[in-house]
């Protein structure tokens, strides 16, 4: 069934996956991001698209789920909601996620920039 024909006041009580063309969408007040993680980066940081994700570098190493659990924390503060607020759909343990962030109250730039038609920064 096409997550765009739910009532946005009907939240499921589990995440299922959502096939999207793009690295995110709106399902109601729920921002569904597709992430490409970077841990053991230099630096916590959101970068480019790459195809249909989002590149996210963290610090923290991969080691049993401690790199998703960093990012989960760093993108709450960058998308100004706390942390039960950001649900890992799928990929704790791998370099691909998706992630569902309810009601962010910030959008960082590369997010705002794709829904506003803007071109991305090269």
């Amino acid at each position: 069934m096409n997550a765009a024909k739910k009532k946005p006041g009907r939240a499921a009580s589990r995440a299922t996956a959502c096939a999207m063309e793009d690295f995110c969408a709106w399902d109601g007040d729920t921002l569904v991001l597709n992430i490409l993680g970077q841990p053991s980066a230099q630096q916590d940081a959101i970068g480019k698209v790459k195809g249909t994700q989002l590149k996210v570098s963290v610090t923290a190493a991969p080691v049993a789920g401690r790199a998703t659990d960093h990012m989960v924390r760093f993108l709450a503060a960058e998308f100004g909601v706390s942390v039960p607020d950001i649900q890992v759909v799928f990929g704790r343990f791998n370099v691909n996620k998706q992630l569902r962030i309810r009601s962010p109250k910030t959008l960082p730039s590369v997010i705002r920039k794709h829904f506003s038609g803007e071109a991305p920064d090269a």
